[in-house]
């Protein structure tokens, strides 16, 4: 709540709930934001990271991720990187979700970042577009040139905002390195 309270944006909340998934007891994250919000170009995001006073760290791995989002919205559009503005993945979700991860690694210590090969999965969504495949252009341009394995899921399985966290944060990509096992929890996504 403290990094999201950093941004600057009144009305977010973030909750932790403990809940039974499948008969697992796991942790389950909202994030309610205010509906209505302003039209954010790139710069906008930056400027709210900059003024956030998060550690350099955090705002260097949240800008980076932003940038390649902000490129890949770019280029399936055919505009200028500048003229981007966030409509499908929400301005405000994805402050929250980047600069969460970003301060998240952070405050956990973590320095290098292994990800499995993504999930490509098929079928089509509806977005502000219309209806598009799975996955969209904006996923499928970042994913571009990373290791993906084919999944039987109709539907998304990765967002355009989780391919640029994967894309920029992941140092590597394959199967979890050799390591000690300190700690395990369980999320319980949506």
């Amino acid at each position: 709540q403290a990094t999201v309270d950093a941004l600057g944006i009144p009305g977010i909340t973030v909750e932790a709930q403990r809940v039974s998934k499948h008969g697992l007891s796991a942790t389950h994250i909202t994030i309610d934001a205010p509906g209505a919000q302003p039209l954010r170009h790139p710069a906008d995001l930056y400027a709210i990271i900059e003024g956030a006073g998060l550690p350099e760290p955090v705002c260097e791995r949240a800008r980076a991720v932003i940038a390649a989002l902000a490129e890949a919205e770019a280029r399936v559009h055919g505009i200028p990187v500048e003229e981007v503005h966030f409509h499908e993945v929400g301005a405000v979700d994805t402050l929250v979700d980047v600069t969460g991860a970003a301060a998240g690694l952070h405050e956990l210590g973590v320095e290098r970042l292994t990800c499995s090969p993504l999930p490509w999965s098929y079928g089509s969504i509806n977005i502000a577009h219309g209806a598009y495949p799975v996955p969209p252009p904006a996923v499928a341009g970042l994913v571009q040139g990373l290791p993906v394995r084919g999944v039987d899921v109709a539907g998304e399985t990765v967002t355009p905002t989780g391919a640029a966290l994967a894309r920029v944060l992941a140092a590597d990509f394959g199967l979890m390195p050799a390591m000690t096992v300190e700690r395990v929890g369980y999320g319980a996504g949506s």
